[in-house]
């Protein structure tokens, strides 16, 4: 593939992969009733360092877009056990990222949030590697998406130390 169809192909394909990512993390938020305006979430105690809500909003429209342009750029690699494993971990790290807001906002279940976000950022910095060894760049575009993680991992826990018995627990512990 020459050079400037790759170009028109990592277009092309960033932005299907930016609108889906957008739309589904948009989506994972809205039906779990994410964010301030959640009378639960709105009740607990937030810890200093806590962003105002609208931050959210702009933060992670940004990181999905990044995130799918990293996608791209791997998308359109030629296949090798390589990419194979690069995907298998962006998209594991995606299904765990759609599935938190769930699990904080709807099931109130704050710690099992809390493992789950700290099991996403581990497995994003994991295809972060994977990617950066395919595509240097591309793995770049996942560094501030792996920071915010480490730093939402760091809410989340901290929201849990400040309102023990706050919320449900789905694992039973």
């Amino acid at each position: 593939m020459t050079e400037a169809v790759q170009k028109r192909a990592t277009l092309k394909i960033a932005v299907i992969a930016v609108i889906t990512i957008e739309l589904l993390g948009g989506l994972s938020g809205w039906l779990s009733n994410s964010g301030y305006g959640n009378p639960w979430f709105d009740a607990l105690r937030k810890p200093a360092f806590m962003p105002p809500g609208w931050i959210f909003g702009v933060v992670w429209p940004i990181l999905y877009a990044l995130m799918g342009v990293g996608l791209a750029m791997i998308l359109v690699e030629p296949a090798s056990p390589a990419r194979r494993n690069a995907l298998a971990l962006f998209f594991i790290q995606l299904v765990l990222n759609f599935a938190w807001s769930p699990l904080f906002f709807a099931f109130h279940d704050i710690h099992a949030a809390k493992l789950l976000i700290f099991a996403m950022a581990a497995v994003a910095a994991a295809a972060g590697m994977s990617f950066t060894r395919i595509k240097p760049v591309a793995g770049l575009l996942l560094v501030p998406y792996i920071l915010w993680l480490v730093f939402a991992g760091t809410l989340n826990a901290t929201i849990e130390k400040l309102n023990p018995g706050a919320g449900s627990s789905l694992l039973g512990f």
